[in-house]
Protein backbone atom coordinates (compact mmCIF):
# COMPACT_ATOMS: atom_id res chain seq x y z
CA UNK A 1 0.00 0.00 0.00
CA UNK A 2 1.42 3.43 -0.76
CA UNK A 3 0.84 6.14 2.04
CA UNK A 4 1.52 8.99 0.32
CA UNK A 5 3.31 10.77 -2.30
CA UNK A 6 5.14 14.07 -3.24
CA UNK A 7 7.05 15.89 -5.66
CA UNK A 8 9.39 19.24 -5.81
CA UNK A 9 10.24 21.19 -8.52
CA UNK A 10 12.46 23.38 -8.87
CA UNK A 11 11.32 27.20 -9.79
CA UNK A 12 14.45 29.46 -9.54
CA UNK A 13 15.47 30.14 -6.24
CA UNK A 14 11.76 28.43 -4.65
CA UNK A 15 10.41 25.03 -5.85
CA UNK A 16 6.07 24.42 -6.69
CA UNK A 17 6.07 21.46 -3.97
CA UNK A 18 2.95 19.41 -4.36
CA UNK A 19 2.15 16.40 -1.79
CA UNK A 20 -0.71 14.19 -0.70
CA UNK A 21 -0.58 11.31 2.79
CA UNK A 22 -2.76 9.52 0.30
CA UNK A 23 -2.29 7.02 -2.46
CA UNK A 24 -1.56 9.06 -5.90
CA UNK A 25 -3.73 6.48 -7.84
CA UNK A 26 -7.08 8.96 -8.16
CA UNK A 27 -5.37 12.58 -7.23
CA UNK A 28 -6.61 15.67 -8.71
CA UNK A 29 -2.99 17.30 -8.53
CA UNK A 30 -1.75 14.86 -10.36
CA UNK A 31 -4.10 15.37 -13.00
CA UNK A 32 -3.65 18.94 -12.47
CA UNK A 33 0.52 18.19 -13.23
CA UNK A 34 -0.14 16.66 -16.28
CA UNK A 35 -2.12 19.64 -17.50
CA UNK A 36 0.38 22.41 -16.49
CA UNK A 37 2.88 20.71 -17.47
CA UNK A 38 5.57 23.19 -15.99
CA UNK A 39 9.01 23.07 -17.01
CA UNK A 40 11.76 22.32 -14.50
CA UNK A 41 15.45 22.01 -14.58
CA UNK A 42 15.48 19.90 -10.92
CA UNK A 43 12.99 17.69 -9.75
CA UNK A 44 12.66 15.46 -6.71
CA UNK A 45 9.98 13.31 -6.05
CA UNK A 46 9.21 10.35 -3.35
CA UNK A 47 6.38 7.75 -3.11
CA UNK A 48 5.95 6.84 0.73
CA UNK A 49 5.63 3.56 2.37
CA UNK A 50 5.30 4.33 5.90
CA UNK A 51 7.38 2.89 8.48
CA UNK A 52 7.40 5.28 11.20
CA UNK A 53 4.88 8.23 11.88
CA UNK A 54 1.26 8.93 10.89
CA UNK A 55 -0.41 9.50 7.55
CA UNK A 56 -0.23 13.02 7.90
CA UNK A 57 0.63 15.59 5.23
CA UNK A 58 3.78 16.49 7.55
CA UNK A 59 5.32 13.11 7.41
CA UNK A 60 5.21 13.18 3.61
CA UNK A 61 8.49 13.71 1.44
CA UNK A 62 9.95 15.24 -0.01
CA UNK A 63 10.87 17.92 2.69
CA UNK A 64 11.45 21.59 1.94
CA UNK A 65 13.30 24.29 4.40
CA UNK A 66 15.02 27.65 3.00
CA UNK A 67 18.79 28.02 3.44
CA UNK A 68 21.27 30.31 1.91
CA UNK A 69 17.99 32.56 0.28
CA UNK A 70 16.87 29.32 -1.46
CA UNK A 71 14.74 26.44 -0.81
CA UNK A 72 16.44 23.30 -0.22
CA UNK A 73 14.74 19.93 -1.09
CA UNK A 74 15.10 16.25 0.64
CA UNK A 75 14.07 12.86 0.39
CA UNK A 76 15.01 9.54 1.99
CA UNK A 77 14.16 6.06 1.82
CA UNK A 78 15.50 3.28 4.30
CA UNK A 79 14.83 3.41 8.24
CA UNK A 80 17.59 5.23 10.43
CA UNK A 81 17.05 3.94 13.96
CA UNK A 82 18.99 5.74 16.81
CA UNK A 83 18.38 8.95 15.13
CA UNK A 84 16.82 10.90 17.37
CA UNK A 85 19.60 10.80 19.87
CA UNK A 86 21.65 12.52 17.25
CA UNK A 87 19.32 15.39 17.18
CA UNK A 88 18.76 15.68 20.60
CA UNK A 89 20.97 18.31 22.84
CA UNK A 90 21.05 20.62 18.72
CA UNK A 91 19.67 24.28 19.43
CA UNK A 92 19.92 25.38 15.52
CA UNK A 93 16.97 26.83 13.55
CA UNK A 94 16.12 23.83 11.98
CA UNK A 95 13.22 21.64 13.54
CA UNK A 96 11.43 18.73 12.38
CA UNK A 97 7.56 19.27 11.48
CA UNK A 98 6.52 16.06 11.89
CA UNK A 99 7.40 12.38 13.15
CA UNK A 100 9.62 10.78 10.66
CA UNK A 101 13.32 9.94 10.75
CA UNK A 102 13.57 11.16 7.74
CA UNK A 103 12.90 14.34 8.52
CA UNK A 104 14.83 14.49 11.24
CA UNK A 105 17.80 13.26 9.05
CA UNK A 106 17.23 16.59 6.61
CA UNK A 107 17.52 18.66 9.67
CA UNK A 108 20.95 17.18 10.62
CA UNK A 109 21.75 18.13 6.97
CA UNK A 110 21.07 20.99 6.83
CA UNK A 111 22.61 21.92 10.32
CA UNK A 112 25.91 20.52 8.37
CA UNK A 113 24.86 22.78 5.52
CA UNK A 114 24.39 26.13 7.00
CA UNK A 115 28.00 27.08 7.76
CA UNK A 116 28.67 26.70 4.21
CA UNK A 117 25.90 29.07 3.27
CA UNK A 118 26.38 31.62 5.56
CA UNK A 119 27.91 34.36 3.70
CA UNK A 120 25.62 34.46 1.25
CA UNK A 121 27.33 33.10 -1.97
CA UNK A 122 27.29 29.85 -3.04
CA UNK A 123 29.56 27.65 -1.66
CA UNK A 124 31.56 25.49 -4.35
CA UNK A 125 30.03 22.39 -5.11
CA UNK A 126 33.21 20.38 -3.91
CA UNK A 127 32.89 22.03 -0.12
CA UNK A 128 29.17 20.90 -0.09
CA UNK A 129 30.09 17.20 -0.93
CA UNK A 130 32.23 17.40 1.53
CA UNK A 131 29.46 18.32 4.16
CA UNK A 132 27.23 15.84 2.42
CA UNK A 133 29.89 12.95 2.48
CA UNK A 134 30.50 13.04 6.25
CA UNK A 135 26.73 13.63 6.92
CA UNK A 136 25.94 10.64 4.50
CA UNK A 137 28.58 8.11 6.02
CA UNK A 138 27.16 9.03 9.71
CA UNK A 139 23.77 8.05 8.27
CA UNK A 140 24.77 4.54 6.74
CA UNK A 141 25.58 3.64 10.56
CA UNK A 142 22.36 3.97 11.54
CA UNK A 143 20.68 2.00 8.91
CA UNK A 144 19.88 2.44 5.18
CA UNK A 145 20.24 5.51 3.77
CA UNK A 146 19.41 6.31 0.60
CA UNK A 147 18.53 9.79 0.10
CA UNK A 148 18.12 12.77 -3.05
CA UNK A 149 19.48 16.14 -2.19
CA UNK A 150 18.93 19.74 -4.03
CA UNK A 151 20.26 22.73 -2.89
CA UNK A 152 18.49 24.88 -5.95
CA UNK A 153 21.57 24.02 -7.72
CA UNK A 154 22.78 20.62 -7.91
CA UNK A 155 21.09 17.35 -6.67
CA UNK A 156 22.72 15.01 -4.56
CA UNK A 157 21.67 11.18 -4.98
CA UNK A 158 23.10 8.84 -2.17
CA UNK A 159 22.74 4.89 -2.81
CA UNK A 160 23.14 2.69 0.43
CA UNK A 161 21.05 -0.57 0.45
CA UNK A 162 17.63 -0.94 0.52
CA UNK A 163 14.76 -3.95 0.47
CA UNK A 164 15.58 -5.93 -2.67
CA UNK A 165 13.16 -8.42 -4.27
CA UNK A 166 14.06 -11.89 -2.12
CA UNK A 167 13.22 -9.86 0.96
CA UNK A 168 17.53 -9.05 1.73
CA UNK A 169 18.78 -5.46 2.45
CA UNK A 170 21.48 -5.30 0.50
CA UNK A 171 23.05 -2.74 -2.17
CA UNK A 172 22.21 -1.15 -4.84
CA UNK A 173 19.87 1.66 -3.14
CA UNK A 174 19.62 3.86 -6.13
CA UNK A 175 20.24 3.44 -10.09
CA UNK A 176 21.16 6.16 -12.56
CA UNK A 177 20.47 6.92 -15.97
CA UNK A 178 21.68 9.39 -18.68
CA UNK A 179 20.03 10.18 -21.75
CA UNK A 180 19.10 12.12 -24.60
CA UNK A 181 15.83 12.99 -24.64
CA UNK A 182 14.82 13.13 -28.47
CA UNK A 183 16.68 9.46 -28.10
CA UNK A 184 13.12 7.59 -26.77
CA UNK A 185 10.83 10.53 -25.66
CA UNK A 186 8.45 7.31 -24.43
CA UNK A 187 10.66 5.11 -23.00
CA UNK A 188 9.47 5.61 -19.72
CA UNK A 189 5.90 5.67 -20.19
CA UNK A 190 5.42 2.20 -18.82
CA UNK A 191 6.49 3.60 -15.13
CA UNK A 192 4.30 6.90 -15.50
CA UNK A 193 7.31 8.98 -16.47
CA UNK A 194 6.68 11.46 -19.36
CA UNK A 195 9.59 13.68 -20.76
CA UNK A 196 8.77 16.47 -23.44
CA UNK A 197 12.09 17.70 -25.39
CA UNK A 198 10.32 20.21 -27.08
CA UNK A 199 12.17 19.25 -30.29
CA UNK A 200 14.92 19.51 -28.94
CA UNK A 201 17.78 17.14 -27.45
CA UNK A 202 18.52 17.59 -24.08
CA UNK A 203 20.78 15.70 -21.63
CA UNK A 204 18.95 14.24 -18.59
CA UNK A 205 20.17 12.59 -15.66
CA UNK A 206 17.80 10.18 -13.40
CA UNK A 207 18.12 8.77 -10.24
CA UNK A 208 15.28 5.87 -9.04
CA UNK A 209 15.26 3.24 -6.58
CA UNK A 210 14.25 0.83 -9.48
CA UNK A 211 15.14 1.01 -13.45
CA UNK A 212 12.37 2.87 -14.62
CA UNK A 213 12.45 1.42 -18.31
CA UNK A 214 14.76 -1.65 -20.01
CA UNK A 215 17.34 1.03 -21.00
CA UNK A 216 21.18 0.13 -19.07
CA UNK A 217 20.46 1.68 -15.53
CA UNK A 218 23.66 1.68 -13.57
CA UNK A 219 23.38 0.77 -9.78
CA UNK A 220 25.10 2.93 -7.36
CA UNK A 221 28.01 1.29 -4.88
CA UNK A 222 27.14 1.46 -1.75
CA UNK A 223 27.49 4.57 0.04
CA UNK A 224 28.29 5.66 -3.57
CA UNK A 225 27.21 10.02 -4.03
CA UNK A 226 26.19 11.15 -7.46
CA UNK A 227 26.28 15.20 -8.15
CA UNK A 228 23.90 16.14 -10.87
CA UNK A 229 23.70 19.47 -12.85
CA UNK A 230 21.81 20.79 -15.79
CA UNK A 231 21.49 17.28 -16.39
CA UNK A 232 24.81 15.67 -16.40
CA UNK A 233 26.63 14.27 -13.67
CA UNK A 234 29.44 16.37 -12.45
CA UNK A 235 32.76 14.64 -12.23
CA UNK A 236 33.90 15.35 -8.68
CA UNK A 237 37.75 14.66 -7.54
CA UNK A 238 38.48 11.72 -5.08
CA UNK A 239 38.43 12.59 -1.26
Amino acid sequence: MVDGWGVALQDGRDVRLYKEPEPANDSAWLAFLQQRARPSRLLISHIRHATRGGLTLSNTQPFVRELGGRVHVFAHNGRLGGIDERFEGLRGRFRPVGDTDSEVAFCLLLERMAPLWQGGAEPPVGDRLLAVADFAAEMRALGPANFLYGDGDVVFGHGHRRIQADGSITPPGLWCLGRDCAVDADALAPSGVTIESGGEAQRITMLASVPLSGEAWRPLAEGEIVVVADGEVVPMPPR
